[in-house]
């Protein structure tokens, strides 16, 4: 089969009409309110809480900041419980808190940590569970406040793939003591960057608020040591005006979906996620699990393949967090069979509504298929 003519990629940035947009640019504009608290900024909040189904929401510059400052505001300490398959960002919040990571091994069915194993690997010194809702896939939350209530430790979830995902007909950012929200540009809502912390205690309002502004309380008062982490007014207003099209956007991603299922449903060696019961999800990714002695060639021969076709997957999550060479000798080797299991045959094939043509990424797939 023909290469495509340009290159497609995992995914692409959402824009809304530009003419959608310059609207609010206008009102800064006429304002010269940029940044801290503006008006846009309190207006997204408030959407944000109604479309995510949360009472309360704190907004940030970006996800890993949001992160980072719900793990100091959390005061946690010690030891934390936390997945290797995730993006860089979740295992560095930890680390660059002064914690310790202790890696706990993930399910073969949605990829997200094991509720199974982390009982083994909680000691006198561990303070907290940072799990991560994998491609948008929701944890065992159940299972995990269930260990969480025995052992008094904090929960913080990092539901960077899972915004507008629900479970039992109730927001995901409802579960958990936090949890950390991106609008990075390649997330299915994006405020260019940005991000956000979702909480239950009223309390966390004013402590993340204090942190993400150098701790200042007054224009002669500093109560608390912070950074700087504010979403600014242009962020806010894009994502006052993406959050118009979201829907949209998760109706097309999951049309996709539906056609890449079918499509590989009968093809050995391809293993995908299926749709999980009770679960309204928001069709982030599309990964896929090579078995190499049933598809005839590895994960990595396939992605190498697929370039020259102008198709450029991504080996989403590789490597582990607990393998980077940054971490080299640092923490214990723990059992991660699952985990290493996933990350040397998973793949994200591309998703995003622009995207023409699935059927043909389908089928060049097919066709290297060499058993």
């Amino acid at each position: 089969m023909e290469k495509f003519e340009k290159p497609i990629y995992v995914t692409k940035a959402f824009l809304p009409p530009l003419e959608d947009y310059v609207d609010y640019l206008k009102h800064i504009w006429d304002t010269h309110w940029l940044t801290n608290n503006g008006e846009f900024h309190r207006q997204l909040e408030k959407n944000l809480e109604n479309y995510l189904g949360v009472n309360n929401i704190t907004l940030f510059v970006n996800g890993h900041s949001a992160l980072d400052i719900a793990i100091k505001a959390l005061d946690l300490t010690g030891e934390v419980i936390t997945t290797p398959f995730t993006f860089a960002s979740t295992t560095h919040a930890i680390v660059m808190n002064g914690l310790t990571p202790v890696f706990c091994d993930i399910n073969l069915k949605d990829f997200t940590i094991d509720v199974n194993k982390i009982e083994n690997l909680i000691t006198e010194k561990t303070s907290a569970i940072v799990a991560v809702h994998v491609y948008g896939y929701p944890c065992d939350i159940y299972k995990i406040n269930q260990i969480a209530q025995k052992y008094q430790l904090k929960v913080i979830y990092d539901a960077a793939h899972a915004f507008g995902v629900k479970l039992n007909n109730k927001g995901i950012g409802n579960y958990g003591d936090v949890s950390m929200f991106s609008f990075h540009a390649t997330k299915v809502f994006n405020t260019i960057e940005g991000g956000a912390l979702t909480f239950q205690c009223n309390q966390y309002k004013g402590l993340f608020d204090l942190y993400k502004n150098f701790g200042i309380t007054g224009q002669e008062s500093v109560d608390g040591v912070g950074l700087n982490a504010k979403m600014n007014e242009f962020q806010a207003a894009m994502g006052i005006v993406n959050l118009k099209y979201v829907d949209e956007q998760i109706c097309k991603r999951k049309e996709i979906t539906e056609l890449y299922r079918n499509g590989f449903k009968n093809v050995q060696g391809i293993y995908f996620t299926e749709e999980l019961e009770d679960v309204k999800q928001n069709y982030a990714y599309f990964p896929i699990l090579i078995d190499e002695k049933k598809f005839g060639m590895t994960r990595n021969q396939l992605f190498e393949i697929l370039k020259e076709y102008n198709i450029f997957a991504r080996k989403y999550f590789y490597p582990l967090s607990s393998d980077y060479k940054c971490f080299e000798g640092k923490y214990k080797n723990y059992d991660l069979e699952n985990a290493r299991y996933v990350t040397e045959r998973i793949m994200t094939l591309p998703i995003y509504c622009e995207v023409n043509e699935i059927e043909k990424i389908i089928d060049i797939i097919k066709n290297l298929r060499r058993y």
